[in-house]
């Protein structure tokens, strides 16, 4: 049912009311004759806020009254100029308020600029700080950046070459990585240029191509972290990585068949290293075994000397206090150790007594001694198949030595 139903008599009448007209004639602008026991007019509440509004800016509207016998008025106020400035102020400044609140990551610093001056380093979390009057510049402190270049340039001993390179770097200080450089990337990418040309111009070229890539990176990594100090730019160098480095493509193939003998080269020289190392050693040891063998003969040879020498004043000693016992000593000690390896026997006897001496180990051995050199002599000249054995037998007797002629006497006068 819609709110204004059109009634009898041109009356319009809601469906909450009980039949009363709005705007009668009698009433001064009620609901005649009826309860009204509905819920209010929407219509008759905007106009209640329309006319708060309207008292706030400074006068009431006039209303004209409904009845018959009341004369029409219009009723008014002095509208106050300054309430409708002030309103739209005061939501100004609460939208202006609300928009200087923000947020700081946990991984970035928050560098506040007051009318173009650095004033402070936030940290993470909710800020606020008033708009328009402070800028509030976000920079990710934890976030490692990286920049790549490849570049042809020119080597100490005048050669070309093709280096392609990387840095990875972080910010230290969001101040001055803000405020001291218009465009840090840019600056960060000439510098590294400026450094990887300088270090690249003092290098030769063979030892960029091959074993010198590591020391390229360390020394160029020093010199740009110097640059980027001197800017005061607030950026650390974190690594260079030296990507690829080549020859032109004109003269590839020639550095190619030149780093291939140079590889050769090494594996040679490599080779004969593990040949010298095998072989020095065992020399080593052998002169060393060599030099410990002479050293212990010197030490044997003195101790043997000295030794004599020691005896030799012991007897010096000895033959002093007795002279005629020392030298008869010494006489038979020497006359026993040269006639030790001959066959004679030295007998100290007196001429009217005789005696016999019977040296049975001299005989016997010089028994044997015949008896098988009469054997091998028969064996050489007739050999044992032709040989009469009863030959052998009248040999074997007739090389035995006769006790008579073994037995010889010596006397010292």
């Amino acid at each position: 049912m819609a709110w204004n139903e059109p009634g009898g008599g041109g009356n319009q009448h809601d469906p909450w009311s009980g039949g009363g007209r709005r705007g009668s004639g009698n009433g001064g602008g009620g609901n005649g004759g009826g309860n009204n026991q509905g819920p209010p007019d929407l219509d008759e509440a905007l106009k209640k806020f329309q006319d708060k509004i309207n008292k706030m800016l400074g006068g009431g509207r006039g209303k004209r009254g409904g009845g018959g016998g009341g004369n029409g008025g219009t009723g008014g106020g002095r509208r106050n100029v300054f309430a409708l400035p002030g309103l739209l102020l005061i939501v100004a400044l609460a939208i202006w308020a609300a928009t200087g609140f923000y947020l700081v990551d946990q991984s970035e610093r928050g560098v506040v600029l007051r009318f173009g001056k650095f004033q402070e380093i936030v940290n993470p979390g909710l800020h606020w700080n008033p708009p328009l009057i402070d800028d509030v510049r976000m920079v990710n402190v934890t976030r490692v950046r990286s920049i790549t270049q490849t570049k042809s340039m020119l080597t100490q001993d005048e050669n070309i070459v093709e280096v392609e390179m990387s840095a990875q770097y972080r910010v230290a200080d969001p101040a001055d990585f803000v405020l001291n450089v218009r465009n840090p990337d840019i600056t960060i990418e000439n510098a590294l240029d400026s450094a990887l040309r300088h270090v690249v111009g003092g290098t030769e070229m063979d030892q960029i191509l091959t074993s010198g890539r590591e020391l390229l990176a360390d020394t160029v990594s020093t010199r740009l972290q110097t640059y980027l100090n001197n800017y005061n730019i607030g950026v650390t160098i974190q690594t260079i990585n030296v990507e690829s480095t080549s020859a032109p493509d004109a003269v590839q193939e020639a550095f190619d068949d030149v780093i291939k003998a140079r590889e050769d080269r090494q594996r040679s020289i490599n080779q004969a290293i593990g040949y010298a190392n095998a072989i020095i050693p065992v020399a080593q040891g052998q002169a060393q075994r060599m030099i410990e063998q002479a050293q212990g003969y010197r030490e044997s040879v003195v101790a043997d000397a000295q030794g004599n020498s020691n005896r030799f004043n012991s007897l010096l000693s000895e033959y002093r206090n007795a002279p005629q016992i020392m030298r008869d000593r010494m006489y038979i000690e020497t006359m026993s150790e040269v006639l030790s390896s001959t066959s004679k026997v030295l007998v100290d006897i007196s001429e009217s007594s005789p005696l016999m001496v019977l040296p049975l180990d001299q005989l016997q051995k010089n028994q044997g001694g015949s008896a098988e050199s009469s054997e091998d002599a028969a064996r050489k000249s007739g050999g044992q198949a032709g040989m009469d054995p009863r030959l052998l037998d009248r040999l074997r007797n007739n090389n035995q030595p006769q006790t008579s002629n073994s037995i010889r006497r010596e006397g010292r006068q």
